[in-house]
């Protein structure tokens, strides 16, 4: 059986080669990649790598900036175009924020290497640059009403600011471990305090184990450079994320498929939500991100889907067309002790490995906060990518 973190490489070439994406994907748009970078200098990371063109097409089937300023320059270009605008240290990370055109980029150096967390278009505040962020609004789709939504892992807050804009009635909150990842994504990603709209430093779990509230929609989005933090992958995390959702909630978690632990987090997600989903992300290119979706409940079928797509594109007028979405989607298949991953039409497209393991937590609860602190703690080797 193949494992399940090869699924996605199989399947990009299957669009690839098939034209599944249609005009859902731009032929110019590059895929989200958790991998290191071959060179520091280069601006590849952890979120991504760079996209010009929009992986969803806009409903407002437009490509000009939302303001009528030209088009913004791609930040498809050299290093030598990128310009260092500040670099910060923090007790979590080593951060740095390039401009290239109208892009701006927040970076996490690691090993020699550069991780994006996040990029704007200065010139079009609605544009979701990197391919996989336009796939979390997927998670949109599946409740009937949207009153609340908790992003964890908030980088550059980019996509909650999305959410926010097209979404101004619905209560945002987001969530970021680094208070001066925070501090910068005001300073230079366009975050700002408004009426529903507010965002946290904190670690996502502890926000939510202290939290009473319940969300339609809660966003895992917690990569730092290569790594996302293990207490987040867990069995006891999900329990706790399933414990604040409304009733007919649902969770959906950016995830690198090439990862060892990919096949283990897929099972885990679903020891604790009956229905385990993921939208293939990963536009042209072979072995790019995964959104993973999970909630409970009977599965929704594709005109299920479609339904609401249509309800919240006519509420919420988005600028990604949630329909178009839709293609993109496979389901998780249990068979006997293990599962397949399957495409809309019930076909085989990869297995889940027999021996992935169900993650669980590595410490006992009363040792929660020093366990967190531990996973959460700085790489001990950084380099500052501006002296290479």
């Amino acid at each position: 059986m193949m494992s399940c973190h090869k699924l996605f490489l199989r399947l990009s070439l299957t669009v690839i080669l098939g034209g599944v994406l249609g005009s859902l994907i731009s032929c110019e748009s590059a895929p989200v990649d958790h991998r290191a970078s071959d060179s520091p200098k280069q601006s590849s990371d952890a979120h991504a790598t760079v996209s010009t063109q929009p992986s969803v097409t806009p409903a407002t089937a437009s490509t000009q900036p939302s303001n009528g300023a030209p088009a913004s320059v791609s930040p498809n270009q050299s290093s030598d175009d990128r310009v260092l605008v500040e670099s910060r240290e923090s007790i979590y990370n080593n951060i740095y924020v390039y401009r290239t055109g109208t892009y701006v980029s927040m970076t996490f150096g690691h090993n020699q290497h550069l991780y994006e967390e996040s990029r704007y278009n200065t010139a079009d505040d609605r544009e979701l640059p990197i391919p996989y962020t336009q796939f979390m609004t997927a998670s949109l789709m599946y409740p009937s009403k949207i009153n609340s939504i908790l992003e964890i892992g908030s980088g550059g807050g980019r996509t909650a600011w999305y959410l926010h804009r097209f979404l101004p009635k619905v209560q945002i909150t987001s969530v970021e471990l680094d208070p001066v990842v925070v501090e910068l994504s005001r300073k230079y990603f366009g975050i700002k305090d408004e009426p529903n709209f507010r965002v946290i430093a904190r670690d996502g779990r502890m926000f939510l184990s202290d939290s009473k509230s319940r969300y339609d929609v809660i966003l895992i989005d917690a990569y730092r450079g290569p790594f996302a933090p293990f207490h987040m992958l867990t069995k006891e995390f999900y329990q706790i994320v399933k414990a604040h959702l409304a009733e007919g909630g649902v969770v959906a978690q950016n995830v690198e498929p090439t990862t060892m632990l990919f096949d283990s987090a897929v099972k885990t997600l679903h020891a604790v939500f009956s229905q385990v989903e993921f939208y293939d992300a990963s536009g042209d290119n072979v072995g790019g991100n995964v959104v993973m979706v999970g909630y409970d409940g009977q599965d929704l079928s594709s005109s299920d889907l479609h339904r609401m797509a249509e309800t919240h594109e006519s509420d919420y007028k988005l600028r990604y067309d949630l329909s178009q979405m839709v293609p993109h989607r496979f389901l998780l298949k249990p068979v006997g002790s293990s599962f397949d991953v399957v495409n809309q039409a019930g076909q085989e497209t990869a297995g889940i490995d027999d021996k992935a393991k169900v993650l669980t937590d590595d410490f006992a609860p009363v040792e929660s906060l020093k366990a967190i602190a531990r996973h959460n703690q700085k790489w001990t080797i950084q380099s500052d990518p501006a002296t290479q």
